[in-house]
């Protein structure tokens, strides 16, 4: 079985690693089987620009939505966190004056925790991740894209502010100036990153925010090169349909940074990084300009409708 790496990050990445997941294994019936297994081929390295420390405990947003999805635990109404869950913990902060603009359930503070101590206790965000994934059930490996710190900053017309400020404090609602991977340029990729891109037989990037999600992981040196000069065939799937997002401020962020809102500008974006463009039948008439600038182009219907969507896309895409 081919081996294929995934770039992922928010939940367009996640639910893209959902359907590969569901396609490559044996039995796909879209549950976890228990257990990693070494033998599976799917390999996603996760963006952490996103990462930050609230209440003095670690949290990775992307990892845990990665995580989540392929367990069958997270919400698939809000697209990100825990199902089920309770906020008794967030209640009781906010009665002792803590700020709580950033929203954390009940069982989610459990992955914090366990991360945080982990990490203080000297471990690798590499090999706590796989940890947290093995207990919960996720057969594929999954990989933070480097264990060093990264963080993406946003320029906005009122000052540069950190990645969760932007998004969650203000709603992703600034326009977007430019954009800053503090710590990237001393950072290294995670154990086995390197190598997830250069042995795969496939590379998939997912309709994850251009800017947010696929840029701070080309960011950490020596992961672009590895991207650039892999022999696998590469594949990018555009995050936007018909002008606009699925979810999230890709469109806002082309538009502000001077860039055309379609799947030909995410393309031109993705030049000489992939070989092959996804793109959703409602851009079909794109196709010849995004062939011109040295693209294959595939052409499906690319929104993932609940997992056999997912699946259906990925089996697609396999092929």
């Amino acid at each position: 079985m081919e081996r294929v790496t995934l770039l992922a990050g928010g939940v367009g990445g996640a639910r893209l690693a959902h359907g590969l997941d569901r396609a490559l294994r044996p039995s796909s019936d879209g549950t976890a089987s228990g257990g990693a297994d070494a033998a599976h081929p799917l390999t996603v390295v996760v963006n952490v620009g996103d990462d930050t420390e609230l209440h003095g405990l670690w949290i990775s947003p992307d990892i845990d939505t990665v995580v989540y999805t392929l367990a069958g635990l997270n919400d698939e109404d809000r697209g990100w966190g825990l199902r089920g869950e309770s906020y008794a913990t967030l209640e009781q902060l906010a009665r002792l004056g803590e700020d709580t603009w950033f929203t954390l359930g009940d069982k989610d503070l459990a992955t914090h925790i366990v991360r945080t101590a982990r990490l203080r206790g000297g471990a690798p965000l590499s090999r706590i991740t796989g940890e947290i994934a093995r207990s919960l059930g996720v057969v594929p490996r999954i990989l933070p894209v480097t264990d060093d710190k990264v963080a993406t900053m946003v320029d906005t017309p009122a000052g540069r502010l950190g990645f969760q400020e932007y998004f969650v404090g203000h709603r992703h609602a600034d326009q977007v100036l430019g954009l800053h991977f503090a710590g990237a340029d001393a950072a290294r990729p995670a154990p086995g990153v390197a190598a997830a891109l250069t042995e795969a037989d496939l590379v998939l990037v997912a309709p994850s925010n251009p800017f947010l999600s696929i840029d701070p992981i080309l960011a950490v040196p020596g992961v672009r090169d590895a991207l650039t000069t892999t022999g696998a065939r590469r594949v990018a799937v555009s995050p936007i349909v018909g002008g606009a997002a699925i979810k999230g401020p890709a469109a806002q962020i082309l538009e502000s940074l001077g860039h055309e809102v379609s799947a030909l500008g995410v393309a031109r974006l993705y030049a000489g990084l992939v070989d092959v463009m996804c793109v959703d039948e409602r851009d079909a008439h794109l196709a010849a300009p995004i062939a011109d600038l040295g693209f294959e182009v595939l052409v499906t219907d690319t929104i993932m409708g609940g997992p056999e969507g997912r699946e259906r896309l990925a089996r697609e895409l396999l092929a």
